[in-house]
């Protein structure tokens, strides 16, 4: 068993940061860089969408420093590049290699006979594209991907060239990740978004957090947690493995927790429940209130519950008290793998606070029965009123920088119908009314060959999406797969019938128009909208604005009778004056972002004013799962003589999403690897595994798919029994494309039904 470090943070983080900084070869750069991240007139962070405190010269942390080095680098892929290396080779590579061979400078199209990228020209590369979309049957044999990198400039724009051009087709990164909380929050509560800003989190007594490592995910988490710690306020940890920043962190602008052993204790209380057993916990929760409440009614003392809160602003609370009422502590105490003590004490530490936040990522949002389980977090939150109130409410914790964005921009495919109202009244063109594609939609379509082009603006669809095969095959399928990119990715591999690769500005580059240096806007996991404008010249003079690509794709395509697509990539303020028209709450939006630290966009549930059908916020009714997984795996399951255990995939402390900074996973305790496989010590005993041994992973699935990894080493680690947890995308082959979430389409990539036996790979000869 690999040791655990004492603490998070401190000064193995800024050995760390400066690692990274000197290994992007512009260390000078990379410190100025630094300096202006996350500040006023500077950038905002490519990695995770925290909210920023702007105050201090210091506001990016450890894996902002490694994202930020990532991409700013003076190493090239140019046609040159291409040239010494096929596109077999290049499969040949691992995900790290090629993201390390330096920014993509020059666009390239794939040549069959060769096997190999050329250069082409920017406006070839246009018409391409744009010869290809009118020739299509119908525009929905096309898909328009999106990661949460794209600032909103560039999203609303490629949402407008995608419906003009006539489709709903928005496959995005949310649909892999917080999918589920945009379908429960809205049902719930009206809107799809956390209604809590950052400072709630310096108000709130108790805080409880679900399914998340926001030491590795998203750091600057831990500087709100420390000071709330600091001030006596309650954390409360539900995470399915022991991660040492929810114990104890170090901030490295402290110079005591930096320089000597001391560190803040950050978790009140902390649990491991089995994975998808957090609904089942918080329901154990709501029944110990309920349980509480009805004693307080008897012996005269003060209401547990906020029934005047209820009473004015919910609906079906009866309903849901009976649906609670008839699930028994057996069930809750098995699925969850807590005990009633432990729930019970959990709930204590909750009902004495006044003000509480609840806050989750994807260990609670990549299960079968994830929008269950959220619609369940809210249940909590208005039963006891916590909800419209400063230092309380709900925040799902967003990944990148400005996924959040892209939604409010319209990259959705199911847009609101008040959305599409907004566009056709103000364009002055009918918006096409069918709901289109999100990821698993697209996949499949490309797998059937139903849909025909993929454009990516940005991301990395080939080691995000699950079923790592299934994934590569669909993509092969296409006819044209344009990837716009700063980095080689796996996903440019994918070739299909005929591929571009188009090169594009960075977030820390200067981005010089004809109307001079433009700043971008980015929106934050706590609905705070900021500019951002890169200080550093672009590695290469031929890379493009991911605007000036799409609206030159859009130019090519649909021609400048109805937008004048040059005038956009001249001028972003154009942009964002379309967007004050058609986006409520952007009114005024030029002159809003020169304010220091942007602007607040608001929440109608913060408001206690609900959106949805009810015109209430909805208590929900969902019974508990008699199982975490699909039902026809779960009679699979029952007749394996194996044991059958679940997998979680997840990242290393080294790692943001698909991107791979280094081999380590300090937090872990490993290093110079990533094939590990983390398992409960009673586990390994009982299938005769020691510490270190190589095993091959199975998934289940009733598909007759045969879904395996080998060579994983055995790690013993603090896991609940029945669990496993591993790295992706190295486990991405594992998670079938069809195991999604109910009503949110996300990959239950948090609970994969899996077999363990001992490596079928041969052992090494020295």
């Amino acid at each position: 068993m690999s040791k655990q470090p004492e603490k998070a943070g401190g000064l193995a983080s800024l050995q760390s940061t400066v690692k990274h900084v000197w290994k992007s070869q512009q260390a000078k750069t990379n410190i100025k860089n630094l300096m202006r991240a996350n500040q006023a007139h500077g950038f905002d962070c490519p990695g995770c969408a925290w909210g920023d405190q702007k105050e201090g010269l210091i506001q990016f942390c450890e894996n902002g420093a490694k994202a930020i080095a990532w991409e700013s680098t003076n190493k090239k892929v140019d046609a040159a590049f291409f040239q010494q290396h096929t596109v077999t080779q290049l499969l040949k590579q691992s995900d790290y290699w090629l993201e390390y061979q330096g920014r993509l400078t020059q666009p390239v199209r794939y040549n069959a006979e060769t096997d190999k990228y050329q250069a082409i020209e920017w406006q070839q590369a246009f018409d391409l594209i744009a010869d290809k979309l009118q020739s299509l049957a119908s525009p929905d044999e096309a898909e328009f991907y999106t990661s949460g990198r794209a600032s909103n400039e560039v999203s609303f724009v490629y949402q407008l060239l995608g419906r003009l051009y006539g489709t709903n087709n928005f496959p995005d990164c949310s649909n892999m990740c917080h999918e589920a909380s945009g379908v429960a929050l809205n049902q719930a509560i009206g809107v799809g978004k956390g209604t809590v800003v950052l400072d709630d989190f310096d108000q709130a007594d108790a805080i409880f957090v679900f399914g998340q490592n926001p030491g590795s995910n998203h750091p600057r988490m831990m500087n709100a947690l420390r000071r709330a710690a600091r001030k006596g306020c309650k954390i409360v940890s539900f995470n399915n493995l022991k991660e040492v920043a929810l114990k104890r962190f170090a901030s490295p602008q402290s110079p005591v927790e930096l320089l000597t052993p001391a560190a803040t204790e950050i978790s009140h209380l902390y649990f491991s429940p089995k994975l998808g057993g957090d609904m089942a916990a918080i329901r154990g929760m709501v029944k110990t209130l309920l349980a509480w409440q009805a004693e307080a009614e008897k012996t005269a003392q003060a209401d547990v519950i906020d029934k005047a809160f209820i009473e004015q602003h919910t609906v079906d609370f009866t309903a849901y008290c009976q649906q609670v009422e008839s699930t028994s502590w057996q069930q809750i105490e098995q699925q969850s793998g807590l005990s009633r003590a432990d729930i019970e004490a959990a709930t204590q530490v909750f009902s004495r606070a006044d003000k509480v936040i609840c806050t989750w990522a994807m260990g609670i949002t990549q299960h079968k029965h994830s929008v269950a389980t959220i619609r369940e977090i809210v249940n909590l939150q208005l039963m006891t009123g916590n909800i419209g109130k400063a230092g309380a409410g709900l925040c799902p914790v967003r990944g990148h920088s400005n996924v959040q964005g892209n939604r409010t921009m319209g990259i959705n495919d199911k847009p609101k119908q008040a959305f599409l109202d907004a566009m056709q009244a103000y364009f002055n063109v009918p918006m096409p009314q069918e709901p289109g594609h999100n990821v698993y939609h697209a996949l499949n379509a490309f797998l059937q060959k139903k849909s025909k082009v993929l454009i990516c603006l940005g991301g990395n669809l080939a080691a995000a999406a699950p079923d790592t095969e299934q994934t590569y095959q669909a993509m092969r399928n296409t006819e044209l797969n344009v990837q716009i990119s700063t980095k080689l990715n796996r996903s440019h591999l994918m070739v299909g019938q005929d591929a571009l690769i188009l090169p594009c500005l960075g977030r820390t580059e200067i981005d010089r128009q004809a109307s001079g240096e433009q700043a971008i806007t980015v929106e934050d996991t706590f609905s705070m909208v900021h500019a951002s404008q890169g200080k550093v010249e672009p590695l290469d003079p031929q890379l493009k604005s991911e605007v000036a690509i799409i609206c030159g794709i859009a130019q090519a395509t649909l021609g400048n009778e109805l937008i004048n697509w040059p005038s956009l990539v001249d001028d972003y303020s154009l942009i964002r004056d379309m967007v004050a028209q058609v986006i409520p709450g952007f009114t005024g939006f030029n002159d809003k972002i020169l304010q220091p630290g942007g602007f607040y966009l608001g929440n109608s549930a913060a408001d206690l004013h609900w959106l949805n059908s009810a015109g209430k916020a909805e208590f929900s009714q969902d019974v508990l799962p008699t199982c975490i997984i699909n039902d026809a795996v779960h009679s699979m399951v029952e007749g394996k003589k194996q044991p059958i255990l679940t997998l979680q995939t997840l990242r290393s402390h080294d790692q943001y999403n698909t991107t791979i900074y280094g081999m380590d996973d300090r937090y872990r305790g490993i290093a110079g690897e990533r094939k590990i496989l983390f398992i409960n010590e009673q586990d390994a005993k009982r299938q005769k595994l020691q510490q270190g041994d190589k095993v091959q992973i199975t998934s289940i699935w009733p598909d007759n798919q045969s879904r395996k990894v080998d060579g994983f080493k055995i790690e013993i680690y603090d896991i609940p029994e029945g669990n496993l947890a591993a790295y992706y995308p190295e486990t991405n082959p594992l998670v079938p494309l069809d195991s999604v979430g109910d009503g949110s389409y996300t990959p239950t990539s948090k609970s994969v039904p899996v077999i363990i036996e001992k490596s079928m790979q041969a052992e090494s000869i020295i």
